[in-house]
Order: C-alpha cells, then sequence, then structure tokens
C-alpha cells in the first residue's frame, strides 16, 4: 500500500470514527413501548456541542435582568427541575409569580407548554420567562448583547454551531437541545414493564386503583395526556386565575379554569402541587379528588362520578405513586451545573 493510499485510509478511518461517535452521542432515544415524540428533530438535530451549550446557559443567572435569576432558581434537578421551597415562582427583585414553575421532563413529547399552553413550541418556551417581569424581567437582546461580551460564550457557541455571531435562534435552540434530554423513564414502575422487578402487594393494589380512577387523564407511559382540565379547585380568591381563559388564551369560555395535567412522574419530589402549589402534600392532592372537588359547567367529565377511597386504598395508591420516582433522574450528573 502506498503512501497516499495509507493516508486516505487513515482518513476514512478516523471519518468513520467520528460517524460513529456523533451517531452514539447525539441520537435521542425513544424508551422502549414510548409513543412518537412531539419534536421535530430535524428542525434542530441534537449534537454534544448544543446540548453542553444550552446547559451552560439553563444554569447561567446571565440571561435575567440583574443577573441573579437561571432556569435552574425556580427548576431545580433533585426536585424534578420544579421548585419546592414557594407554592409561586419566584424572580428578579424579590418578585413572586402567580403560579407554581412546572417540573421539567420528557418535554419531547409535549406540543403546549406553560400551565395554559400559551407556548405552543419548546423552541421558543424559554422566552416566556426570560421577557416575564415578575421572573427575569429581560429582553432576548440583552441577553445576546451581554453573551457576546463572554469569552467563553464565543467559544460555546463556534463549537456548537461554528459560528460565533451568537444569535437569538441559536440561543433559544440551544436550551430546547438540553431540556430535550431531561428524559425520566428509569423508574421502579419502568423496572417493573421491563420484567426486571416486581411490585410489592400493596404497590399493585395501589397500581390498580391507579388504572380505575387516575389513568384517563395521567394516561401511561408518560403519566399525562397533556392535554387541558378543569379538576374542580376551589378558585383562589388572591390569584383569581381562570387558567386557559384568564389570558385569552383560547378566548373560549369552555376553557374556564382549564389547566395543563402535569405528568406524575417523580411527584414524589415535586410538590407543592398544583397551577398554584396550594397542596404540599400526596395525601392533600387525594383529598381533593374525592371530598374537595367543586361542580363547574367546564368541570372535567372524568371527575362527574365520586370517587371513594377507604383510607387503607389512600395509602395504597401513594405507594403506586413512588414507584414514579426515577433517581437515575434526578441526580443524574449529565443534567446538573456543569463544571
Amino acid at each position: 500500500m502506498g503512501r497516499l493510499q495509507k493516508l486516505s485510509f487513515v482518513f476514512l478511518f478516523c471519518l468513520l470514527i467520528s460517524v460513529l461517535a456523533f451517531i452514539k452521542t447525539e441520537e435521542f432515544t425513544v424508551p422502549k413501548n414510548w409513543p412518537v415524540p412531539a419534536y421535530n428533530f430535524k428542525n434542530n438535530p441534537l449534537n454534544a456541542s448544543c446540548i453542553a451549550l444550552g446547559r451552560q446557559l439553563f444554569y447561567d443567572p446571565l440571561l435575567s435582568k440583574d443577573n441573579t435569576i437561571s432556569c435552574a432558581n425556580c427548576h431545580l434537578q433533585y426536585t424534578a427541575f420544579t421548585h419546592v421551597d414557594h407554592a409561586l415562582s419566584h424572580g428578579i427583585n424579590d418578585s413572586i409569580g402567580t403560579r407554581n414553575a412546572p417540573a421539567l421532563m420528557n418535554l419531547a413529547w409535549q406540543s403546549n407548554f406553560m400551565w395554559d399552553g400559551a407556548i405552543n413550541h419548546l423552541d421558543v418556551q424559554a422566552l416566556a420567562p426570560i421577557s416575564h417581569a415578575s421572573e427575569m424581567g429581560e429582553t432576548l437582546g440583552n441577553v445576546l448583547q451581554k453573551l457576546r461580551t463572554k469569552q467563553k460564550y464565543r467559544t460555546l457557541f463556534f463549537k456548537a454551531y461554528h459560528d460565533s455571531s451568537i444569535t437569538g435562534e441559536q440561543t433559544l435552540k440551544a436550551i430546547s437541545q438540553f431540556m430535550l434530554t431531561l428524559v425520566s423513564s428509569n423508574s421502579k414502575y419502568d423496572s417493573v414493564k421491563r420484567q426486571q422487578s416486581k411490585f410489592t402487594s400493596q404497590e399493585k393494589r395501589g397500581y390498580q386503583l391507579f388504572k380505575t380512577f387516575c389513568n384517563k387523564c395521567h394516561n401511561e407511559p408518560l403519566f399525562s395526556t397533556y392535554e387541558f382540565a378543569n379538576i374542580g379547585l376551589p378558585i383562589s380568591k388572591t390569584l383569581n386565575d381562570s387558567g386557559r381563559l384568564r389570558l385569552r388564551i383560547t378566548q373560549n369560555a369552555n376553557d374556564a379554569f382549564k389547566f395543563k395535567i402535569p405528568s406524575l412522574r417523580n411527584v414524589e419530589f415535586s410538590y407543592p402541587y398544583m397551577h398554584d402549589g396550594r397542596f404540599k402534600k400526596l395525601s392533600e392532592v387525594i383529598n381533593h379528588y374525592t371530598q374537595g372537588i367543586q361542580r363547574s359547567a367546564t368541570l372535567a367529565p372524568q371527575l362527574e362520578k365520586p370517587i371513594v377511597l377507604s383510607s387503607n386504598e389512600k395509602v395504597d395508591l401513594i405507594a403506586f405513586l413512588m414507584t414514579l420516582t426515577d433517581k437515575r433522574f434526578l441526580f443524574n450528573p449529565a443534567f446538573g451545573y456543569p463544571k
């Protein structure tokens, strides 16, 4: 083999290795027996450098007006990427928001975001908290100006996009890429479904109760339909939040008091519960469904019939919900603060 042939062979071999590495590190894996994601990856194909950039942005308070609040302030990894310290989200200048920070996981399977579905694409979702006066209170233009002054970000953007100009589209899509990697699919429930472990007798009883009373709205395996429903919560006199009708999201009276159905995955760690964080314990949530529902014209049809559970059945149901905890997700170093 001549020198030129050897060089060609080495080049092709290195190219092949790089392609294989690309496939290994950048492919989005759909868990077995899960539905097809709603997100169109063709418009924002994942790659390791973009994910790393998005992770850095997610944890950087530079995205806020006074450089004090990052996405992670309201979305903490160890609590399923939500905020357990406060019922309502907190922002710059000690501002208090009007809703509880939703947990972030399995976002690739969702088409609408926020409690009222005001955002219909993950690639623009970050704009909402960045621009909200009670959250980060900043403009995308100002964020870009700050990023461009940092050599670290010029380097990260060049690695991700082969371009260090730093645009709004690049910034938002990078944040999306990191959030798309937040897949939770390794709870005990998943292990049972893969026939790698078994439910206890109590968990099994709870699972049967779940399938009887909860599964229509919290559909497996994502444990949500991600639709919107009025679950009969008494209206908070302080917030007076009418859900999708409040900001005229749909301008349809039939959407009054409807909020997005959250996933129950990692529900053990994602308290406080409901759009306004009114419940701190799962037992309070279950008590609402069994004895606290308020009837109204838009109440979810699944809740028209009373739910009756004994005290033992409530404990069994909670035991099953504990099997949805995914500690590999909650403590995955790839999702934590970048070092």
